[in-house]
C-alpha cells in the first residue's frame, strides 16, 4: 500500500526524491529548474526524513485507534507509549533566554485546548506565556458563572466571579493590583468592552477567552504588544494524558479533572457552615486545586482574598496568604480557607482562625485529624472534609 511505497522510496533517498507534503512541491520544482532536472542529496535526505516521520505518525495513529477500539485504552497504561505530536511553531526561547523551545500539538486533542487557540493580536507568545495561559484557562473553566482569573508564574493572584465578565474582571484585578502587573488573564465568557476597559488600565502580557466582542478588540487595539487569544473554536475538554519528564524517563498520569462536589463533603465540626460560607468554600476549593502545593487560599463567595503557594510547610502557607491579604488592605474577617491537602497539625487552622477565617475545607486524612477537629471546635470554626486531595507540583 501507500505507506510501504513511501517507506521504500525514503529508504532509497540516494536515488529517489519522495514528497509527502504538497507544501514541498514549489521548492522541489524550483530546485529541479535550477539544477537541470536534479535534486541535491541534502534535499532528498530532508524529504526522506519527513517521509519516515509521516509514516511513523500514520502507524502511531493506527496503533492508538486500535487500542481504543479493542478496549485496551480502558486499562491503566499501555506497555508501549506511542506519542505523535505535530510542531506548531518554534518559540523565541524557553523558560529562560538560553533555552531553545517549540510548541507541539497533539492530534488526539482534535483542535481543542490552548495549542489550538487563535491569536488575534500582539507579540509572539513565549514559553512562559503558554504555561501561564494554560494555568489560567484550566482554572477559569472550573466556574459555571462569569469568572476571571489573573495568573503569575502559573499561580492565581486574582480570581473572581460576577454577574458579568466585566464585573468578574474588575474584582479579580482588585485582589492583588501589584501582582496583576505583567500577568496573564483568563475569562470564561466572551470579553466585552467594559471588561476590556479594566484591562486597558494596566500592563498585562496576554488574555485568553472564548471570544472577544468588537468593542473589546477596539479598546485593546492600542496595546499592540498585548496578546489576545480566542478559544471560542477550541474550547472543550482535551482528551489524553499528562506528561512530566524526569531524567531518562517520562511520568504519565490521568489529568486531575475532579471538580468540586460539595454534596459529598462531610462537616466534621460542631458548627455547620452557613449558606454564604458554603458558597465561599466551593469557590475556595475550586481555586486551591490550581495553586502550587503546599497551597492555601482565603476567599469569599465571589472572590479570592489571599494565596499561600508552593510552601514546604502548610502553616507557613497560611501565614503567607494572611499576611499578603493584610498588606493589600483586605480584611479576612468572615472569610473561608481551603487547603489542597490535609492539615498535619492544628497550627494551620489556628493561624487561619487568628486571621479571621470562619470555615475551612480540606481533604482530611491526617493521623492527627482528631487534634485538628478539636482545635476547630475550640475556635468555633466550621470544617468540611472533601476526601479528595489536589496536590500540584
Amino acid at each position: 500500500g501507500g505507506p510501504s511505497m513511501i517507506r521504500s522510496a525514503a529508504k532509497n533517498f540516494e536515488d529517489v526524491t519522495v514528497i509527502v507534503d504538497a507544501a514541498d512541491f514549489p521548492a522541489v520544482l524550483d530546485e529541479l529548474r535550477k539544477n537541470g532536472g536534479s535534486v541535491s542529496r541534502e534535499t532528498r535526505a530532508r524529504l526522506a526524513l519527513k517521509a519516515f516521520a509521516t509514516t511513523a505518525a500514520y502507524d502511531t495513529a493506527i496503533a492508538n485507534t486500535l487500542r481504543c477500539r479493542t478496549g485496551s485504552s480502558s486499562r491503566a497504561f499501555p506497555e508501549t507509549l506511542l506519542l505523535n505530536f505535530r510542531k506548531i511553531m518554534d518559540l523565541r526561547y524557553g523558560e529562560n533566554p538560553h533555552q531553545q523551545a517549540a510548541l507541539y500539538a497533539s492530534p488526539e486533542a482534535q483542535g481543542r485546548g490552548l495549542a489550538a487557540a487563535r491569536q488575534l493580536q500582539g507579540k509572539e507568545l513565549s514559553f512562559n506565556n503558554f504555561l501561564d495561559l494554560d494555568a489560567g484557562w484550566r482554572l477559569v473553566r472550573e466556574f459555571p458563572e462569569p469568572s476571571t482569573v489573573v495568573i503569575k508564574h502559573t499561580n492565581p493572584c486574582g480570581v473572581a466571579t460576577g454577574a458579568t465578565v466585566a464585573e468578574s474582571t474588575k474584582r479579580a484585578l482588585e485582589v492583588d493590583p501589584v501582582s496583576s502587573f505583567g500577568s496573564v488573564i483568563a475569562a470564561n465568557r466572551k470579553l466585552d468592552g467594559a471588561a476590556a476597559e479594566s484591562l486597558a488600565q494596566i500592563f498585562v502580557e496576554a488574555v485568553v477567552a472564548p471570544g472577544f466582542e468588537a468593542a473589546a478588540l477596539e479598546r485593546l487595539a492600542a496595546k499592540k504588544n498585548l496578546r489576545l487569544l480566542d478559544l471560542s473554536a477550541a474550547s472543550g475538554e482535551e482528551p489524553g494524558l499528562e506528561f512530566k519528564t524526569i531524567g531518562g524517563g517520562l511520568l504519565v498520569q490521568r489529568p486531575d479533572i475532579l471538580g468540586a462536589e460539595p454534596e459529598r463533603w462531610k462537616c466534621i465540626t460542631e458548627r455547620q457552615p452557613g449558606e454564604e460560607e458554603k458558597r465561599a468554600l466551593v469557590f475556595a476549593w475550586r481555586v486551591v486545586k490550581h495553586v502550587k502545593s503546599n497551597a492555601i487560599v482565603f476567599a469569599r463567595e465571589d472572590r479570592l482574598a489571599g494565596v499561600g503557594a508552593g510552601q514546604m510547610s502548610r502553616v507557613d502557607a497560611v501565614k503567607i496568604a494572611a499576611n499578603k491579604a493584610r498588606e493589600l488592605g483586605h480584611s479576612l474577617e468572615g472569610t473561608v480557607v481551603a487547603s489542597d491537602a490535609f492539615f498535619p497539625f492544628p497550627d494551620g487552622v489556628e493561624e487561619a482562625a487568628r486571621a479571621g477565617a470562619k470555615a475551612v475545607v480540606q481533604p482530611g486524612g491526617s493521623v492527627r485529624d482528631g487534634e485538628v477537629i478539636a482545635a476547630a471546635n475550640r475556635l468555633g470554626l466550621a470544617m468540611l472534609f472533601t476526601g479528595v486531595r489536589h496536590f500540584r507540583h
